[in-house]
């Protein structure tokens, strides 16, 4: 039997859990007018022969490792990785749909929802942080006029947050479709919004800044005079 003192530490010991995630919005498909199994998708004239070029790369009895590329491949014929897609990629590749589904799930590369021309992806995480990346969220939210994991009325942007774009060296950074923009400003933010809504591309990709790449922001420091040839430092025995 327990005894008095066991009595009380159990009665007044709490459990703690942490909390259950009420949102399925990854997981989980619900037919929309705009994504539904009735909409019918097949690759088309232009990315049928890259599908096939594709899903030649691999031995017959493992086409299925295909199924990455071929999904990345519907998404952008489609804009979205919309479940016929994945119900088409299934059928390409002779696997059970639900296989399809497990992996269009995992990756948040697949957006499962319609998205904007123009999707924009903010680095939040640590390094970005450091260099104001806030700023750019803000400079983009107050633009236009869209919070995250909005899209604008005009279908134009849709703007979200992602955990290190890989480019930290290069800090704040923004993703625009498949070109990065980086070493961003609020000004030159507002440049890059303002040129994809008239129709134009930013005519400089990568660091929106003076350097090239990712060197020293104030110049080289190694490198810097010219290299010294062979032999350099032997001593004359080994020369």
């Amino acid at each position: 039997m327990l005894t008095a003192a066991v009595h009380r530490f159990v009665a007044r010991r709490t459990f703690y859990s942490a909390p259950v995630a009420r949102s399925d919005h990854v997981f989980l498909h619900r037919n929309t007018p705009e994504n539904n199994t009735s909409i019918k998708f097949e690759f088309n004239a232009e990315f049928a022969p890259k599908a096939a070029e594709i899903i030649a790369k691999y031995p017959s009895q493992y086409k299925k490792a295909a199924v990455i590329p071929l999904l990345d491949l519907g998404q952008r014929q489609n804009g979205f990785t919309s479940i016929s897609v994945m119900n088409h990629v299934a059928k390409l590749l002779e696997m059970p749909p639900m296989r399809v589904y497990e992996v269009a799930t995992f990756y948040t590369m697949f957006n499962r929802e319609p998205v904007g021309k123009y999707f924009l992806q903010i680095c939040t995480t640590t390094p970005c942080q450091l260099c104001n990346s806030t700023s750019i969220v803000e400079t983009v939210e107050k633009h236009l006029g869209i919070k995250l994991g909005q899209t604008t009325d005009d279908k134009l942007f849709t703007l979200v947050e992602v955990e290190c774009a890989g480019a930290c060296s290069n800090a704040p950074v923004m993703a625009v479709n498949d070109d990065y923009y980086e070493d961003l400003t609020p000004e030159t933010t507002i440049k890059i919004l303002q040129d994809l809504k008239a129709g134009r591309i930013p005519s400089k990709l990568g660091p929106q800044s003076s350097r090239l790449t990712s060197e020293p922001i104030t110049g080289l420091t190694t490198l810097t005079t010219e290299p010294t040839g062979p032999g350099f430092g032997l001593q004359k025995a080994l020369q």
